[in-house]
């Protein structure tokens, strides 16, 4: 098999370039998805550096070429790392790719225009670029939700294909005698090599184009079924999680609480100080309510003024104890707008499928019941289905 080193070289410098022209175009688009830039300028870089290598393939070759190549190429790898680590943790460290950039140019004027070693000089920048493809493999093989995983996973194997290709070669050009390599040398290890990173870097282009993609996903997802104002659940998401959880209950006897909350006297705090202050009030209450309750209960925003909280595996009568910390944490808020300080309070209702049965429609009829007799009895209280509403 005879493989052009000159064509493998230009395929995988354009594929870089064109690439990183690609995510410049998806990082106007979707601003709000971290790494992306990065991303974008590792794969610049990374392709800036493999053009310089170009004219290294027939001697004599240009030394700042080298030293310029291989420290684009390295900086390149630092900041497709920095890249992985913005779109994982929105965080990452900058002088990465300015550290491994730095490194590659001082080891490179040393052993190419000082001391003139290139076996030394290739071992080195083959070590740096197993290790910073070894962590980039490392960070992005890890358990998350499907389908994100099978894009983290598919791109951290061609990170790894490139760790494992780097280490090998390394460890060949250690044990080959001295002047025996070169980068147009006629020797296997060239091709081979620059045939294993073309698929490589195919698959992390590839791999990265999946992951923006599922992420971008996630987040219209996620859109649609969050209130835009409080950010938390919205009523067709709850209405899906209901249908979900009164399934399992059905199955295994389980008894699911439905907790209806409303806003006292809302309309007035509108009239009174303007539809942004009753906003106000509305994402306050949302906060204090996700501070409330258990981590496996559903918050969602059910209309106006009302919210709806799902509470899995739980009576009436320990809803109503998490219902009543969670009117008082609220009635002894202080909120300040606009220089004015607004008190409020909620009226709260609860039924259960042990009262209310297991339909979701009943069981809001139910709880909607008990949360207007709550405000019928004076307001800031929370009434049971099954003890007052339905007398």
């Amino acid at each position: 098999m005879n493989l052009d080193l000159r064509t493998m070289l230009v395929m995988i410098s354009a594929l870089n370039l064109l690439f990183s022209g690609l995510l410049a175009l998806v990082e106007l688009h979707a601003d709000n998805i971290r790494g992306v830039r990065q991303w974008a300028i590792g794969c610049f870089c990374t392709g800036l550096g493999l053009s310089f290598a170009y004219t290294q393939l027939e001697p004599p070759g240009h030394p700042w070429a080298l030293i310029l190549g291989a420290t684009f190429t390295l900086a390149g790898a630092g900041f497709q790392f920095n890249g992985i680590q913005l779109f994982k943790t929105r965080q990452c460290n900058p002088v990465i790719p300015w550290l491994l950039a730095g490194l590659t140019f001082l080891q490179s004027i040393w052993f190419v225009l000082f001391y003139p070693d290139i076996h030394s000089r290739t071992i080195i920048n083959s070590i740096l670029l197993c290790l910073i493809n070894a962590a980039s493999a490392r960070a992005l093989f890890v358990h998350i939700e499907q389908p994100l995983r099978t894009a983290y996973w598919f791109t951290a194997l061609g990170f790894t294909v490139l760790t494992t290709m780097f280490l090998i070669e390394a460890i060949i050009i250690f044990l080959s005698p001295a002047n025996t390599y070169g980068l147009y040398s006629q020797i296997p290890l060239n091709p081979v090599s620059f045939f294993t990173a073309s698929m490589a870097q195919m698959s992390i282009a590839f791999g990265f184009v999946l992951m923006v993609n599922y992420r971008l996903t996630a987040n219209h997802q996620k859109l649609a079924s969050t209130d835009g104002l409080t950010g938390v659940m919205n009523r067709r998401s709850l209405e899906e999680e209901s249908i979900r959880l009164l399934a399992r209950c059905s199955r295994t006897d389980e008894v699911l609480s439905v907790m209806m909350i409303d806003v006292d006297h809302f309309k007035s705090i509108n009239d009174r100080y303007g539809h942004q202050a009753g906003d106000e009030v509305l994402k306050r209450l949302a906060v204090v309510a996700q501070q409330s309750i258990r981590s496996n209960d559903y918050l969602a925003r059910y209309g106006g003024e009302e919210f709806c909280i799902l509470l899995p595996t739980t009576l009436e009568k320990d809803a109503w104890k998490l219902a009543d910390r969670l009117r008082q944490s609220f009635a002894a808020m202080s909120i300040e707008f606009d220089g004015e300080v607004l008190c409020s309070t909620i009226s709260i209702g609860i039924a259960d499928t042990k009262h209310a049965g297991l339909e979701f429609a009943s069981l809001i009829v139910a709880a909607d019941k008990a949360m207007y007799r709550a405000k019928h009895d004076g307001r800031n209280r929370v009434i049971m289905y099954s003890v007052h509403a339905r007398a």
